[in-house]
């Protein structure tokens, strides 16, 4: 069943957002509705329910069913004035749906042709999130249009953080917050490439935030020896480390040229020699937002072996979008 504030056009373009009440799910809303603001795209508030949810008893007639109905769309609603405290947001571009369906089935139903599906990943650890799965990664793995997984500020304090505070009190450390600067700098968008086609549509809709919100792109391609098939010169044997890195350099570089970046996009350019988990997870610690490209592993496979967009899902500092 549905509620919705406004019949309008525009399928393909919404922001697709699940709320359910919860503090994760809140931060996910007032991220959509933000990112809503900025770019004049609708933003589209799902809720997903069951009767598990403390809506008091089974409604057992159809007045009882259209009370709930308006009760649903009603705190939708509130949830939503919450979320917008501090900024504008054009209430035309507005869409509150509920449906009667578990969160992800709903969101990827109604996602299904969206801009982006948004959601807030769940506060716990990564261990945990790892054995006990999360709706953010089913939707990652499942969707087939952008997943933006947003964090919550402060959301966990690691022993790294710990450490550096109590090696450099009062110094100065990297914000894990999604604050958009980071020591009076404006902080980047980055995208993690690896010369595949997906990871170039991971790069077009970095450089679509990155020109939205005026901030600096930073692409990097964090590579092996494996990750580079052929280098140039070395078809029978194995490439030294430092022409590797000039073969990672003329990748990224290609991507660059045919990817089209607006001219009013700064962008940097960065290949490193170390897996790509460690150092995209590394440039999370820094980054206002992270994109990544999924591709290969799907159900056991990568639950247990771990695809690179799930260990990032589960272990970036900074909120994630994984795009297919």
């Amino acid at each position: 069943m549905t509620g919705n504030d406004r019949n309008g056009a525009g399928v393909g373009a919404d922001i697709v957002v699940g709320v359910d009440g919860s503090d994760e799910s809140f931060c996910a809303l007032r991220w959509a509705l933000r990112e809503g603001a900025a770019t004049g795209r609708q933003v589209n508030a799902v809720f997903g329910w069951t009767h598990s949810w403390d809506m008091g008893s089974e409604p057992d007639g159809d007045e009882a069913w259209e009370r709930m109905r308006r009760d649903i769309v009603q705190r939708l609603r509130d949830w939503v004035d919450a979320a917008c405290e501090g900024f504008d947001f054009d209430p035309g571009n507005l869409r509150l749906t509920s449906v009667h369906a578990s969160g992800t089935s709903a969101l990827l139903q109604i996602g299904a042709n969206a801009h982006q599906i948004v959601v807030g990943r769940r506060s716990m650890g990564p261990v945990l999130r790892w054995f006990m799965g999360s709706l953010s990664a089913s939707l990652a793995e499942s969707a087939q249009v952008p997943v933006t997984i947003v964090r919550i500020a402060d959301e966990e304090r690691s022993v790294q953080d710990d450490i550096a505070e109590a090696l450099a009190p009062g110094a100065s450390h990297p914000r894990r917050d999604d604050g958009a600067e980071n020591d009076g700098r404006p902080r980047p968008v980055v995208v993690g490439v690896d010369g595949s086609p997906t990871s170039a549509h991971a790069l077009a809709f970095a450089a679509e935030f990155a020109q939205v919100h005026r901030i600096p792109l930073h692409v990097l391609f964090c590579w092996q020896m494996r990750d580079l098939d052929e280098v140039p010169g070395y078809e029978h044997a194995i490439a030294p480390v430092g022409e590797g890195q000039r073969h990672a350099e003329r990748i990224v570089a290609d991507m660059l040229a045919q990817a089209g970046v607006p001219d009013d996009v700064e962008v940097h350019a960065h290949a490193f020699h170390i897996p790509a988990v460690k150092g995209l997870i590394s440039a999370s610690r820094y980054a206002r937002h992270l994109v990544v490209g999924s591709r290969g592993l799907h159900g056991l496979d990568a639950h247990f072996l771990g695809s690179v967009s799930k260990q990032v899902v589960n272990c970036a500092e900074c909120t994630v979008t994984v795009v297919h």
